[in-house]
């Protein structure tokens, strides 16, 4: 998973924002840096609005940069997804774990699953776990 990010050079220095999430906002004196940056920006800012329940939205731009996703923001993000409007208690129950426990796992900035509580999570909704490694951007 990607956001995609514009790059402006202001007053000796490039601005990064993301029309996706206009709270990722950074800069850096050279595009690298920008670019490292924002990564950092974007993941911290998905993870933050996780964590405070916000509403994250599509990744629909499709221009500029690609900054990926790190893989646990987007474990966080389908685990919330795959829940719908379940409670996480009610996810908890039916996967056999405690409440902390699955809270744990929709958050991305604790969330460390083991592939067979995966596995768990996927039947438990009916699904099987697929596991994939892509190309970045």
């Amino acid at each position: 998973m990607v956001f995609y990010c514009e790059l402006n050079n202001e007053a000796d220095e490039y601005v990064v924002n993301f029309p996706d999430m206009p709270g990722a906002i950074t800069s850096g004196n050279t595009i690298e840096e920008a670019l490292k940056n924002a990564e950092e920006a974007l993941n911290g800012c998905l993870a933050a609005d996780m964590a405070l329940g916000n509403h994250i939205p599509e990744a629909l731009y499709k221009n500029g940069y690609a900054v990926p996703v790190r893989s646990e923001v987007v474990l966080a993000l389908q685990l919330r997804k795959l829940r719908g409007n379940e409670s996480k208690k009610t996810v908890a129950d039916r996967l056999g774990i405690s409440y902390q426990a699955y809270q744990q796992l929709e958050d991305a900035r604790k969330t460390n699953p083991t592939i067979k509580t995966l596995e768990k999570i996927a039947r438990a909704y009916g699904k099987t776990l697929e596991v994939n490694f892509c190309p970045v951007g």
